[in-house]
């Protein structure tokens, strides 16, 4: 027997188990007052007076019963609101709630419909009833049953479904819950007919987050807010759980940026509504799989020792237990979850986090994902493991490539001095030569070899890498060793040894790993130009730098590019060095990687370069962006090239002792590099010549100048100097170009030859050498001969055939300001080709660039920029920072001017 209502005897006043119906099952939840109206989801929820069906599905505190009654609260439309308990998992009872829900709120008459009345089952005729009374209705009813994830008889989501079904328009159900319901979701979903909510909607914008807080009394900037959206992935209960603990804290932002997660009550929180709703084994390989930053089930099972993960973690998903799908059978847990259940799992298994570490890393290492194998690995302290991981994939050239070289740095950096073996010893000694560390380096790379010549395997547990791998990992830090140290023989041994190791590799981890290729001809080409062999550093550099790969193998590529433009640069090829350097410098800054040791070779390039067409600005400027590089005092050819290219822009300036104090490159090398000498020599003579001793001059040349035209051409020039015209065109007679001698050389021996016909009063050969001089320097922008000619070569660049080759690039034009139409500068001056600005050419700008370039130009701001393109201040500051490299300015006022220079404006 059913009691009934004393005011109604029509209602019953309990369900039918006898119990009293509860009040707080069928009212709208009260919001409180830090509650955050997120218009974007109410907008998404207003949908569902379109749609049959509504699904708001996410993780516990994802927001989604505030949500709801947020929304149904401001409905027009009736709202039946039912929050489901675990007791309604019978059908009698779960009814007997949704018709008091719809009683309550008007959308259902007093026994219309009727009211279970055996407690163990439904009447088909009820729900019959209930549809067809929906049916009728002029305005649909909305019925929300929140955490309908307690209902897990299917019996009932059957009945649901009916109801659902029959009562066309006058129903529509609102579904909030953790999991998917037991209905046909996909009929609904192909016939547009299903409005869905999920966690990725549910979670909190950096913006949403900013103003949360803000009704919590905090303010943040965008910027930290997003830091707290990140690791919270924008949880609801996370986000205001922290609010409320960093109100008590002395600094909230501090707290908020470095909140421990396990000490928290978000802890509490996640413990009690998601782990311990778990069984023991689900539990259990939670706690496992918290080590991990992603699992598969064979994974985890492999923590667990146990074979059933799939299942558990295919639950997990689904009941929205804060396991996150990535796709292909792959999990990752809920940041802070993660961190709660390891604090967790020390506590409840001490001792078992370090040996989960290593399980993962060996079953990680045999399915060959080698980053997850070496974080594990380092985890579980097991360095010979790791190091051997490393070198057996022939990863170890990744320390060097700029694109995981910090990660892997900082990784090994944690091996300690009881580490030893083989692998250890390797990784020791790319870690040292990276840093260009040789004594450290080279020790290190001695005790492999040594290894190495024992050929005595490791425990077994250590795995030790297998000899090939070993070998021509050897083989690539030989060849770096010998590029450090200037030592051509020993790089042609360690490329003979790595020839011979490549058949003895499996081809699949060279084709996974170009850069070891790339970084060993990247060597041996360094090392060859230091010996002053060109063509032959010419070939190991260019199959080098068209190596494929992509990003593994840029920085090696900007290497050997750079490596190239200095070849033509050495040969007197000024556009083609230009062209290679900065081709170098922006293939990495394409690409956002950081500089290596040693990648600093194409600005060094363009500083000789800008020395030559007489930038002397820009040489400065980019000299300087190379100053703090290691490689700069350790790599001999990076070493010897800034010195002389430092000691030329001094000698320019006048500065004639310290310019020859600058071009000792100071590098301990185990043979002398001939261009490194005969350039040294070079800025020695001409820095004794400018200071009135010739004799000094030809002295410092003595022996130096074999092979070497440019020396040569020094030499006439001094001969010259020194009143011996015919000596000096003896000189330039004796040069054999093969044209390979580009006119950074011819452009300064015709001149030389053109001074001495002008001195033995032939003017007219005098000015055909100097007219063909001006039209090979033209094309290059070559101004620094001219310059340093200036005292004889004046009156003849005032003549009208060689000022009409020379006006606009070397000279100032006939239209400007001081000088007649005719071409005379007024009060008889002498052109002055230094006066000019100087045109460059630079690294071509992005359209992004050019976007931020023009509004510069325009006066705007930075945060004006970023307001009228749309972006972030960091992002036009990211454009300018790299719009002063490619201009090499480091101002705005330079930067516009230089880019008008340039016509880009």
């Amino acid at each position: 027997m059913i009691p009934a209502d004393p005011a109604d005897p029509v209602v019953p006043c309990a369900d039918p188990l006898g119990d009293p119906f509860l009040r707080t099952r069928i009212v709208l939840p009260t919001r409180p007052t830090t509650f955050l109206r997120r218009q974007r989801l109410v907008h998404h929820l207003d949908q569902a007076l379109q749609t049959p069906l509504t699904l708001v599905n996410g993780a516990a505190g994802a927001g989604k019963t505030l949500l709801a009654a947020d929304w149904a609260a401001g409905l027009r439309q009736s709202v039946a609101w039912l929050t489901v308990e675990v007791g309604d998992r019978r059908p009698s009872v779960f009814w007997a709630y949704v018709l008091q829900s719809l009683r309550a709120c008007g959308a259902q008459a007093p026994g219309a419909v009727g009211f279970p009345a055996d407690a163990t089952r439904v009447d088909r005729k009820l729900l019959a009833a209930l549809a067809a009374a929906l049916n009728d209705r002029d305005e649909p009813v909305v019925v929300v049953l929140d955490e309908y994830d307690r209902v897990t008889a299917p019996e009932i989501a059957e009945q649901l479904e009916f109801v659902l079904r029959h009562a066309g328009r006058g129903l529509r159900l609102v579904l909030v819950t953790r999991t998917e319901p037991l209905l046909p979701l996909h009929r609904y979903r192909a016939a547009g007919e299903l409005t869905e909510i999920r966690a990725a909607e549910l979670a909190f914008t950096p913006e949403e987050a900013v103003a949360l807080l803000e009704l919590h009394g905090l303010s943040l900037p965008v910027h930290a807010a997003g830091a707290l959206v990140d690791r919270t992935r924008g949880w609801a209960a996370g986000l205001r759980l922290c609010a409320l603990a960093a109100q008590e804290s002395a600094d909230p932002e501090l707290y908020l940026k470095e909140f421990e997660a396990d000490r928290s009550t978000v802890a509490d929180f996640l413990l009690a509504e998601v782990l311990k709703r778990q069984t023991e084994e689900t539990q259990d390989l939670l706690l496992r799989v918290s080590v991990l930053e992603r699992f598969c089930p064979d994974l985890a099972n492999a923590l667990t020792h146990r074979t059933d993960a799939e299942a558990l973690l295919v639950g997990l998903h689904r009941e929205n237990a804060f396991v996150e799908h990535l796709g292909h059978a792959w999990y990752r847990l809920h940041p802070l979850f993660g961190e709660i259940l390891r604090a967790h799992l020390r506590v409840r298994l001490p001792g078992l986090e370090p040996e989960l570490h290593l399980r993962a890393a060996r079953w990680l290492r045999r399915h060959g994902t080698l980053p997850e194998t070496l974080a594990h690995g380092a985890a579980a302290g097991e360095w010979a493991f790791t190091a051997g991981a490393l070198v057996d994939d022939l990863a170890i050239g990744q320390l060097f490539t700029g694109l995981r070289s910090d990660d892997l740095d900082q990784l090994f950096s944690r091996m300690g001095p009881e580490a030893t073996g083989l692998a250890t010893d390797l990784v020791r000694a790319a870690r040292d030569l990276s840093r260009c560390d040789l004594d450290r380096g080279l020790a290190h790379l001695h005790h492999a070899e040594e290894r190495l010549a024992d050929d005595s395997p490791g425990p077994a547990h250590d795995r030790a890498p297998g000899p090939a791998a070993a070998r021509l990992s050897c083989a690539l830090l030989e060849a770096l060793a010998a590029r450090l140290t200037g030592s051509p023989e020993r790089a042609e041994k360690a490329a003979e040894a790595a020839d011979e190791l490549r058949q003895q590799v499996p081809a699949h981890l060279l084709e996974k790993h170009p850069e070891l290729t790339a970084l060993l001809l990247t060597h041996l080409g360094s090392t060859r130009l230091w010996a002053g062999r060109f063509d032959d550093a010419r070939a190991a550099l260019s199959v080098a730098a068209g190596t494929p790969g992509g990003a593994s193998t840029v920085l090696p590529r900007e290497e050997s590019m750079g490596h190239l433009a200095l070849i033509d640069y050495l040969n007197g090829w000024l556009g083609r060095a230009e062209r290679k350097a900065l081709a170098a410098v922006s293939e990495a800054e394409r690409l956002g990687l950081p500089q290596p040791c040693g990648s600093a070779i194409g600005r060094l390039v363009l500083a000789a370069v800008a020395v030559d067409r007489h930038e002397l600005g820009r040489a400065q400027v980019l000299l300087d962006e190379t100053a703090d590089l290691p490689s700069g005092t350790h790599d001999p050819v990076m070493a010897a090239g800034r010195a002389i290219t430092t000691a030329r822009l001094l000698l320019v300036k006048g500065r004639t002792r310290a310019a020859v104090e600058a071009a000792d490159p100071a590098v301990s090398a185990a043979v002398t590099s001939p261009w490194a000498a005969s350039h040294e020599a070079l800025v020695a003579s001409a820095a004794h010549l400018a200071e009135g001793r010739p004799e000094r001059a030809a002295e410092v040349l003595q022996g130096v100048c074999d092979h070497q035209p440019g020396c040569a051409v020094e030499a006439a020039r001094i001969q010259l100097a020194a009143g011996r015209p015919a000596a000096a065109n003896d000189l330039l007679d004796s040069i054999h170009t093969d044209g390979r001698t580009g006119p950074a050389v011819t452009v300064r021996a015709a001149l030389v030859r053109a001074q001495a016909a002008d001195g033995a009063g032939d003017a007219d050969t005098a000015r055909k050498l100097v007219a063909q001089a001006l039209l090979d320097a033209r094309r290059e922008r070559l101004r620094r001969p001219f310059l340093d000619a200036r005292a004889w070569l004046r009156p003849l660049l005032a003549t009208a055939p060689l000022q009409e080759l020379a006006s606009g690039w070397l000279t100032p034009g006939a239209s400007r300001r001081g000088e007649s139409r005719d071409g005379e500068r007024r009060g008889g001056e002498s052109p002055r080709p230094e006066a000019q600005p100087s045109p460059l050419v630079a690294a071509e700008l992005s359209g992004r660039e050019r976007d931020v370039l023009e509004r510069l130009a325009r006066m705007m701001s930075t945060e004006e920029i970023a307001a009228d393109l749309y972006v972030s201040v960091n992002t036009v500051k990211t454009h300018l920072k790299s719009v002063y490299r490619k201009l090499a300015v480091n101002r705005r006022s330079d930067a516009v001017r230089r880019a008008r220079d340039l016509r880009l404006l």
